[in-house]
């Protein structure tokens, strides 16, 4: 199936992705993380929640902690809108394709459309977020990472395909694709508002999951740190993938799970995406400098797990195919 073109013109405007409600069992235990190993920033915290932003971000929040009885799954994934009568486009449309559509009240936010794509995944649409004093340039705050703003999602498709033409219809525009040349169908793409390499990426997997959550970083070397950082902090079996390159996107990474075994990627260096006519690049699935520039394999569980969404049934994925992976 190839790549569909893009609209540019969609009924609703999606500026970026906004934030992530992560599950989790132990408050404490995750905050230590996210703050001293991280370095995100708490905005507010109860005995059920915790709100942090990145360094640069002036909105309230970026990731939410949440106390659950579920821990390791995701409650929400949230993206901002460019006004707010883009909100009511967006639930005319969502109604249109026979998703859910609910008004819900969230702390910090202003009106929330909470509504659901194509394969099930929760998703929540705000045009108003309380904003805060900048602190990017108070260094005296940084640590762990220092990570400036939450970057993207990646999430497990059960039909990489189908995914890629909802959000296209959407207006995310696809910047790489990974095809298998035996059917002809995506295995994975990325996808982007922001003028990134993504917002959104899909994998081809057992699905609708969150494979992960990425923060941007401002140079390779403060992922370098933050490997020394867990190393020396009890965390070594915490690092799963990396530090490496990625083929696709250019960008320099680090997968790391927290906790509860939510993923997280550290990422720098990938490229601008702007143009309206940037012409996708293409992958084989085999390629092994897709996964890593230097050729460096993935590791099996970089394949198959991810964080299931709350109340989300999954399916296996139709297509089979498989890309090189690590012994």
């Amino acid at each position: 199936m190839p790549v569909p073109e893009p609209n540019l013109y969609p009924d609703f405007n999606t500026i970026r992705l906004s934030h992530v409600c992560l599950n989790v069992a132990d408050l404490a235990a995750s905050r230590t993380f996210y703050t001293d190993i991280l370095g995100l920033q708490v905005t507010d915290e109860s005995n059920t929640h915790i709100y942090l932003r990145a360094m640069e971000e002036r909105g309230h929040h970026c990731v939410i902690l949440q106390k659950s009885d579920q821990p390791g799954t995701v409650e929400v994934m949230g993206f901002k809108t460019f006004d707010e009568d883009d909100l009511d486009r967006a639930a005319a449309y969502f109604a249109g394709k026979g998703r859910p559509t609910a008004w819900v009240e969230r702390p910090y936010q202003g009106r929330t459309l909470l509504t659901s794509d194509n394969a099930g995944m929760p998703l929540e649409f705000y045009h108003k977020m309380d904003r805060l004093p900048s602190i990017h340039q108070q260094y005296a705050l940084y640590r762990g990472v220092k990570p400036l703003r939450i970057d993207h999602f990646n999430c497990f498709s059960p039909d990489v395909d189908a995914s890629v033409a909802f959000y296209s219809d959407i207006g995310f525009r696809v910047t790489e694709y990974t095809e298998d040349e035996n059917s002809e169908k995506l295995w994975a793409a990325w996808m982007h508002r922001k003028g990134g390499v993504h917002d959104m990426a899909f994998t081809n997997g057992t699905g609708p999951r969150l494979h992960h959550v990425a923060f941007w970083v401002p140079t390779p070397l403060n992922i370098i740190d933050l490997l020394d950082l867990m190393a020396t902090k009890g965390h070594v079996g915490n690092i799963e993938r990396g530090p490496g390159r990625h083929g696709i996107s250019n960008a320099f990474f680090l997968y790391v799970l927290d906790p509860d075994g939510h993923r997280i990627e550290l990422y720098c260096s990938d490229y601008q995406t702007v143009d309206p006519d940037l012409e996708p690049i293409k992958w084989d699935l085999k390629d092994p400098q897709r996964q890593t520039l230097w050729g460096a394999r993935a590791p099996q569980s970089w394949f198959e797990h991810g964080s299931a969404f709350v109340d989300t049934p999954t399916v296996a994925p139709a297509l089979k195919a498989t890309p090189i992976v690590a012994p």
